[in-house]
């Protein structure tokens, strides 16, 4: 059972979900305590949004699991979660170099990597993941208080992981 739901760019949620990333960078959103991201939880829902997704800052062979994000977006003021994510483990890049070399193991530009990189003070979190496929969706109502740059989101019903099962990497 899990009610923690992690809000992560649909497109990156896309690549989780279809094995072809199983590691999530993250810096933190302007509404996160102290502005600062917190890998506080060890498994938890993907919460798909398309707050701040572009396009420009995906790498084109990746562009197609943007557009079948958009045209499976759920209907709004809802969520759909199909997924769900352990983290393995979790490393804090301070050297950019460091996170320029994972450029084979994500969706994003390298633009995006380095404008993340440097917002306010230098460095990144890198969660190693893997992601499990929730036996069915799950739809829940998308409250007010999940809006916002912030990335955890407790639900108020957990949602039953039994019988998930885990993705393939590519």
């Amino acid at each position: 059972m899990l009610s923690i739901a992690f809000k992560e760019w649909a497109v990156i949620c896309e690549a989780l979900a279809s094995g072809r990333q199983s590691l999530i960078l993250r810096k933190g959103g302007i509404a996160e305590e102290g502005g600062v991201f917190r890998p506080e939880h060890s498994e938890f829902l993907l919460y798909p949004t398309h707050f701040h997704e572009h396009k420009a800052g995906i790498k084109p062979e990746f562009l197609p699991l943007l557009e079948h994000a958009e045209a499976t977006k759920s209907p709004m003021g809802t969520i759909r979660f199909t997924h769900f994510v352990r983290v393995e483990s979790v490393a804090h890049l301070t050297n950019l170099d460091d996170a320029l070399a994972l450029d084979s193991q994500h969706a994003w530009t390298s633009d995006v990597v380095k404008q993340r990189f440097h917002y306010r003070t230098p460095g990144l979190f890198v969660l190693n993941v893997r992601v499990f496929q929730l036996p069915e969706a799950h739809v829940v109502t998308e409250r007010p208080e999940f809006a916002g740059c912030k990335t955890w989101v407790t639900l108020d019903a957990p949602i039953d992981t039994t019988g998930s099962a885990p993705v393939a990497k590519e």
